[in-house]
């Protein structure tokens, strides 16, 4: 788990959190401040994200490989596995990788077989891929105010403070030595073969699984939602959030709790 950070905060059952392409482990500062009197929350920053370090592979594989590199440093047997985004695509391939090592997945919006990276993100790839991203996001870091424009900013309804958002995702990433074109690499790394892939073994994945889907998501619609239910066998539920984009864990993270505790319960 070499230059890999990560918050670790309670006692109880562990809870690990995996975040998406552009955000970090404070996407789930909300779930985890409601959780963390009860659970064991692990929550990591994906490598070039937060204060992680680049990789030369960032590939989903890739990057489910330093889940597991994490899992096995703090000695995590067995955990919940919560996911968004990117980081549901890295968890589907650690799940079927390490089904021993869960005693339950939930995955949120995010990359699912041949939507990855989904059709409205697609611009944002083909700019890392000319090495043009970069330079458009550091100048955000300089005018926040511009985010809402942006793909992340996207995956908000509201931004009351788009500078808080700018500073806890955006510019650790450009911070790093040469961070910005490792960003550049990951997002070019994006290639729904991965997931493709691992279809065969999602069809008998039993690990219990909720699916909990904001239904004004313009990157991920909810119809990938019900293609999980009818691809994993595990699929306990599937839960629709209304009206909720792409990080709702984030901003309605009051509504997705409840949905945990209860599965969680079951589980």
């Amino acid at each position: 788990m070499d230059g890999i950070t990560y918050v670790d905060v309670g006692q109880g059952p562990v809870t690990l959190f995996v975040h998406g392409v552009g955000t970090s482990s404070y996407l789930w500062r909300n779930v985890i401040a409601e959780l963390r009197d009860e659970r064991r929350c692990v929550a990591l920053d994906l490598p070039a994200h937060g204060g992680s370090e680049p990789r030369d592979d960032l590939s989903i594989p890739a990057l489910a490989e330093a889940v597991e590199e994490l899992c096995a440093g703090l000695g995590l047997d067995e955990v919940d596995l919560v996911a968004n985004d990117t980081g549901g695509a890295v968890a589907q391939v650690f799940a079927v990788r390490h089904p021993g090592r869960l005693r339950s997945l939930t995955l949120t919006n995010c990359d699912v077989h041949t939507n990855t990276p989904p059709e409205a993100f697609k611009d944002t790839v083909e700019l890392a891929v000319r090495g043009e991203l970069a330079g458009l996001v550091a100048a955000v870091l300089d005018h926040p105010e511009l985010l809402a424009g942006t793909a992340l900013g996207a995956g908000y309804e509201h931004i009351d403070d788009p500078a808080e958002l700018v500073d806890a995702y955006l510019r650790p990433i450009l911070a790093k030595p040469d961070g910005g074109r490792a960003f550049e690499r990951l997002l070019a790394s994006i290639d729904a073969a991965d997931m493709v892939a691992i279809e065969p073994r999602l069809t008998v994945l039993t690990v219990p699984t909720l699916v909990v889907w904001g239904t004004g998501d313009v990157f991920f619609d909810v119809s990938w939602a019900r293609w999980l239910r009818d691809t994993i066998p595990g699929v306990r539920e599937v839960v629709e959030i209304e009206g909720g984009r792409l990080f709702f864990p984030d901003e309605r993270a009051a509504e997705l709790v409840p949905h945990l505790r209860r599965f969680w319960g079951r589980a």
